[in-house]
């Protein structure tokens, strides 16, 4: 128990329950709207924004955050207005990023040390400014979800119905797209590039086992999401291999112990 006397594994345990808390909200949506590729491209593509603020000397974070958001409006137009199909956006947007980090990574002078956490995520690495970020995305995520909650739910389950209805879908597209690259900025000293977007489906994907109601997947995928988060953490203490590997680990267990024991239950009811 003297663990949780340490400053770090507070933060982590705080950063967990904030990152399973967005998730579970944005996840929802990106699953319901079947968004995961392009949430995959914009994870990707994010690294060029840390190579670019590492080689600019600011934060990276930031700088990521930023770059991300303009990747994924350019996916966005280039889909609905550019005339290009949207795969062929995603993979443009998530190697041209791709590409950049590496460059910008090469050009910067002398070694980059946190490479390594940005792509494999450490959230025993968690500092008081990235609970601040986390602290401020929750807030406007949950805010955009309370004023827009019918609107969002009508748009992930049937866009062109939510149309035909006169709703502002392409606005709240742009808008969710945007809240969708904040969020994965957020999540990637935790899990990392390579694993941010499981953080994002794979609560979402064990809550859908049980329920098939947008607000109740919302609800379980955080308490999920957060149980992944500390199965994940109780790995790598005990194993003291990545925490962030063990994260999703401990997700893909925990979804497949329950998804048999649902299948069972089926079977011999």
């Amino acid at each position: 128990m003297s663990i949780f006397e340490y400053t770090f594994f507070q933060n982590a345990l705080a950063g967990s329950l904030l990152a399973s808390i967005v998730c579970g909200f944005i996840g929802t949506y990106i699953v319901s709207r079947r968004l995961v590729f392009i949430s995959g491209g914009i994870t990707h593509a994010s690294f060029g924004g840390i190579g670019i603020g590492v080689y600019l000397g600011i934060n990276p974070i930031l700088s990521a955050m930023i770059y991300a958001m303009l990747s994924a409006f350019g996916v966005q137009w280039m889909s609905h207005n550019a005339k290009v199909r949207e795969d062929s956006a995603i993979a443009l947007f998530w190697t041209f990023g791709m590409s950049i980090g590496v460059l910008c990574s090469f050009l910067t002078p002398g070694f980059m040390p946190d490479l390594p956490s940005f792509l494999f995520g450490s959230i025993l690495t968690i500092t008081t400014a990235d609970l601040i970020l986390l602290t401020v995305v929750t807030a406007i995520v949950l805010a955009v979800f309370a004023l827009l909650r019918d609107t969002i739910t009508s748009i992930a389950f049937d866009p062109a119905f939510a149309r035909s209805q006169h709703l502002p879908v392409d606005a709240v597209e742009y808008l969710m797209m945007a809240l969708i690259a904040m969020t994965i900025v957020c999540t990637l000293r935790m899990v990392g590039i390579v694993l941010a977007i499981s953080l994002l489906t794979i609560p979402q994907m064990t809550a859908n086992l049980f329920t098939f109601s947008f607000r109740r997947i919302i609800a379980l995928s955080i308490v999920i999401g957060w149980a992944d988060c500390l199965a994940g953490l109780a790995i790598s203490y005990w194993l003291n291999v990545p925490s962030g590997a063990s994260i999703i680990f401990a997700g893909i267990i925990i979804y497949a112990v329950l998804r048999t024991i649902k299948t069972l239950v089926v079977k011999f009811k």
